[in-house]
């Protein structure tokens, strides 16, 4: 009986040691175990890099490369990769089904042609602008500029109908500034097709190219934008009214197939900001928003 009452007793010290180590260390060693997550407090993820495609009027390319810089601040994540070129190409290439996030184009015409509410210029049903994102984002003028060495005397649209001109370059008729020009010469009383028989009229497939052709001397004149001219440092020696080609107005809009709407969409939102704003003004567009 006394050998099992020591037994008994001998265990229950056990025991309580046990306890003890359990209570008193195992406290300490749950405090070295991280604890599990907090479900209800959540660490700011860092946002994820975004590509956006910016397809754009070639006559944008200075202005638009400038803001990019700009909007780095603004987005960080955001990297602005453009295409530029005649608007009619850029409209085709996203008809044919190009990566597009955004695009800007220099007249209605071609926007109209991706947008089922583009009216007589959609011909081919083309439904390709997301609803509710188009807007006329700003406006331009069309002028007239001459190589620096020409003697040819042009000084106003008028001599462009007159025994002075020698050779004219205007953009090809599916591009924007090439249609402008081509009203301009309506108004004037010619046509592209009696320059052409004159051998006095040769193109360019963009704005670039006929400001590139004027500025290197390969023509007399040519038909641009004022922000083409004042990039290239040409003085324009007249400019078109309204009454002669209309307005020049670029329309800007996200497109249904993007990738990255919310993205593109605070772009476009940026383009109307006045900090870009300052950057179009600068080179003489007019911000419409």
């Amino acid at each position: 009986m006394k050998k099992y009452m020591a037994l008994l007793l001998g265990g229950t010290i056990v025991l309580t040691m046990a306890a003890c180590q359990t209570g008193g260390k195992g406290e300490t060693k749950e405090s070295a175990v991280p604890a599990a997550a907090d479900s209800s407090v959540k660490t700011p993820a860092a946002e994820e890099p975004v590509e956006l495609t910016v397809f754009a009027a070639a006559s944008l390319t200075e202005t638009l490369n400038e803001i990019a810089g700009l909007y780095k601040e603004v987005a960080p994540n955001v990297s602005i990769v453009y295409t530029f070129d005649s608007s009619g190409t850029l409209a085709t290439q996203i008809a044919e089904g190009a990566d597009c996030d955004l695009f800007i184009s220099a007249a209605q015409k071609q926007m109209n042609q991706i947008d089922q509410n583009g009216g007589e210029d959609n011909t081919d049903g083309l439904d390709f602008v997301l609803e509710d994102t188009r807007i006329d984002l700003l406006e331009n003028k069309v002028v007239l500029v001459t190589a620096d060495n020409s003697d040819a005397g042009i000084k106003s649209f008028e001599d462009i109908v007159s025994d002075r001109l020698e050779l004219l370059c205007i953009g090809n008729e599916d591009v924007p500034v090439g249609d402008y020009s081509l009203k301009i010469l309506d108004y004037l009383g010619t046509s592209a097709q009696e320059l052409e028989a004159q051998g006095k009229l040769t193109y360019g497939s963009n704005v670039k190219e006929v400001t590139t052709q004027v500025s290197e001397s390969v023509v007399d004149c040519g038909i641009i934008y004022a922000t083409d001219a004042f990039s290239a440092g040409l003085t324009p020696v007249d400019k078109a009214t309204e009454e002669m080609c209309g307005q020049v107005i670029y329309p800007a809009a996200v497109m249904k197939n993007s990738s990255h709407i919310e993205e593109a969409k605070a772009f476009l939102k940026y383009l109307q900001s006045d900090e870009a704003a300052a950057v179009f003004e600068h080179v003489g567009f007019t911000p419409l928003t």
